[in-house]
């Protein structure tokens, strides 16, 4: 009987270590390897329950004989029955009738129906001397084969399991670092050959890259804030081409730009006659975005009503197109923004707290362009360079102008900027783009619909006065503002001290800066 039990355990293991060296990843190598012991062996039940750090419990990650409702009830503390026993002592424990065990909790159910005496062991899987988890089984061999056979052998299992474990973390960790440094690669390359990519290299913007470096080849859904005109779409098209979707469908959405009563057919389509003007079946944006990424612009529009349709594709993947009873399965990734405060909304009923939290993953905070004010010198080359393309025309900005630019708020940052450019370069008779050219296009949109700072900004600055005067004027507010001090009116200007102190010695202000403290000090003492 014994030499019959050693051949067995021999071919047990040989046939776990094959489908160990093929396994593609840690659930299909505990599946195969429970399957064998099933198959060969005269296991009933097994299953192999590992510690989470993020939960601290252990939880079964891989069963046989169990349903998957019974496999989700598996969840034990550290301090809870025999399998939390097997994980804080490191010891086998051997149960000869489960029905006599106090610490045997049967929280699965899995053997609520079976008759008779059923034997259990436990015993825990170690990895560099400390237990990481626990493989639980019912009897191996027949009753009248001593339980140590069943304990020596599941050690030597559990022995396989570990290093298994233990390659598969580091395969996985080398993945990682290996998609993030592909993901870097690919956003260098479409920087070398002009495709999409961030233009800036303030602090701010880096920041933005790396996170979206990060983000981009997982799954997670994207939340993308800032001020209209930032570049959240691009920064939208730039994830999904740094992503594993690149090749497929990339679909953009804005959802303040569509009618509420067209929305849900626009998003989720429409079945032929589901409504009055439905003449045709019609996929929705979902459908057309599967395999691929959808951009939901303005989401902070979303009609309540449109959220928990919203909210399902998100967790289920599933949706129905209107006039239809067919649930359709989609696999698509969702990237939103929005330049609205959607915590206020969700506390103004507006916005579903649920949606919000599901929206909410992976926030990145996209900077106003006032707010990095050292990258507009680089994006007004690379709209120049853009335009050169475009238009056939090279331009270049005076330094007086390109002073004006980098201190004006820009309240519609980016977008902005590039109509801006557009126009002039349209406008502008000679390659020289002045300040006073500049600002005489800049005012000429009082009569169309821009915002209202763009209007006071070039107000200020009319060429009614010389340039010298104006920037003379300037630099004196400033430092009447700020007590005089040069670094703070530096700052209160966008410019840096080097810059302020260029100008204070161009204008000759260093004794009216003097007497400007002098006169502070007389009024404080």
């Amino acid at each position: 009987m014994h030499t019959s039990v050693h051949g067995l355990k021999l071919s047990a293991l040989l046939a776990i270590c094959q489908t160990i060296d093929i396994a593609l990843d840690l659930e299909s190598a505990l599946d195969g390897v429970l399957r064998i012991m099933s198959d060969q062996l005269s296991m009933q039940r097994a299953t192999v329950t590992l510690y989470d750090p993020g939960t601290g419990q252990l939880s079964i990650n891989a069963s046989y004989g169990l349903t998957t409702e019974e496999k989700q009830r598996g969840v034990y503390r550290l301090d809870e029955g025999v399998t939390g026993r097997i994980f804080r002592t490191g010891e086998a424990y051997y149960v000869p009738d489960i029905n006599k065990e106090p610490l045997f909790l049967n929280k699965t159910g899995s053997r609520s129906i079976q008759r008779g005496m059923i034997s259990f062991i436990g015993v825990p899987i170690i990895l560099h001397g400390e237990p990481i988890g626990v493989l639980n089984v019912d009897r191996l061999f027949e009753d009248d084969i001593g339980f140590e056979e069943d304990v020596d052998f599941l050690k030597v299992v559990a022995t396989l399991i570990g290093q298994f474990i233990s390659l598969n973390k580091k395969v996985m960790e080398r993945e990682a670092v290996l998609k993030r440094e592909n993901t870097s690669l690919k956003y260098q390359i479409a920087k070398k050959n002009k495709g999409p990519y961030i233009i800036g290299q303030s602090s701010a913007m880096l920041e933005v890259q790396r996170q979206m470096e990060k983000v981009s080849p997982t799954p997670a859904t994207v939340l993308l804030l800032g001020e209209s005109g930032v570049g959240k779409t691009l920064i939208a098209q730039i994830i999904h081409e740094l992503s594993e979707r690149k090749g497929h469908p990339f679909i953009k959405v804005n959802c303040a730009s569509i009618p509420e009563n067209l929305l849900e057919s626009e998003l989720f389509g429409h079945e032929k006659g589901a409504f009055t003007g439905a003449n045709n079946t019609r996929l929705g944006r979902f459908e057309e975005a599967d395999s691929g990424t959808i951009f939901l612009d303005e989401i902070g529009e979303l009609p309540i009503g449109l959220q928990a349709k919203l909210l399902r594709v998100l967790q289920d993947k599933e949706l129905e197109r209107i006039g239809s009873n067919r649930t359709r399965t989609i696999n698509v990734r969702v990237l939103t923004a929005t330049n609205r405060n959607l915590a206020s909304l969700v506390e103004l009923g507006q916005f579903r707290l649920d949606l919000y939290y599901r929206l909410n993953v992976f926030p990145i905070r996209v900077p106003a362009l006032r707010e990095r004010r050292e990258d507009i010198p680089g994006l007004l080359n690379h709209f120049l360079q853009k335009m050169e393309r475009d238009y056939g025309r090279k331009m270049h900005f005076t330094p007086t102008a390109l002073d004006a630019l980098i201190q004006y708020d820009w309240p519609g940052n980016v977008r902005e900027m590039q109509n801006l450019i557009e126009r002039v370069v349209i406008m502008a008779d000679s390659e020289r783009i002045g300040f006073d050219f500049l600002m005489s296009h800049m005012a000429l949109q009082k009569t169309e619909r821009v915002p209202e700072a763009v209007v006071s900004f070039a107000e200020s600055q009319k060429p009614c006065a010389t340039l010298k005067d104006v920037e003379r004027k300037e630099l004196i507010g400033a430092l009447e503002r700020n007590d005089w001090l040069q670094y703070r009116a530096a700052e209160s200007l966008g410019l840096s001290e080097r810059q302020m102190g260029y100008r204070v010695r161009k204008y000759g202000l260093e004794s009216l800066i003097a007497e400007g403290r002098a006169q502070l000090r007389r009024q404080r003492s």
